[in-house]
Parts: C-alpha cells; sequence; structure tokens
C-alpha cells in the first residue's frame, strides 16, 4: 500500500460512475469507475485517469467495512457501457 500510494501526489478524486452494485444482509459489492488526478511518478503535471474498481464490503458490528479492494487503470478512456457485456 505504501509503495502504491507513493506513486501518487497531490490528487484528488473527480468523480466516481457505478456500473454494478449488489447488497444482502450478509454481503455488498459495488464496481464503479473513479475518475482521479493526480501527479504519477516523477510528472510535475496533474494527469487524469480512471481506475476500474471493485469493492467487497461486510457488516461488522453494525459498521460496513471494506474487506476486499481490487482496483486496476484504464488506459483508454471509456464510459461504463462498454464495459459491459450483456
Amino acid at each position: 500500500m505504501e509503495h502504491a500510494a507513493s506513486l501518487r501526489r497531490d490528487g484528488e478524486a473527480t468523480g466516481f460512475e457505478i456500473v454494478a452494485k449488489y447488497v444482502t444482509p450478509e454481503l455488498a459489492y459495488v464496481v464503479q469507475l473513479e475518475q482521479l488526478k493526480s501527479r504519477v511518478g516523477e510528472r510535475a503535471e496533474i494527469t487524469p485517469y480512471t481506475l476500474r474498481a471493485t469493492m467487497i464490503f461486510r457488516p461488522e458490528n453494525g459498521v460496513w467495512k471494506v474487506v476486499h479492494r481490487h482496483a486496476d487503470p484504464i488506459t483508454t478512456a471509456q464510459p461504463a457501457r462498454s464495459v459491459i457485456r450483456k
């Protein structure tokens, strides 16, 4: 986590688009596109990028907690409908 965080600085989230979600009393998940911008690596300029992220939640003592998160970059900007197969 420290290494991944060290690759980005001066950043912020600029938007989220939910692709899919599902909730039960014992488990929930969300798949979303996260729009962000930050300085990446040694670059001086702020770069926009999109991550496709999946998070799984479970309730612990009445509070929903993230128990798993995976995110990978989308190298070419795409609308959510382009990554959903029917």
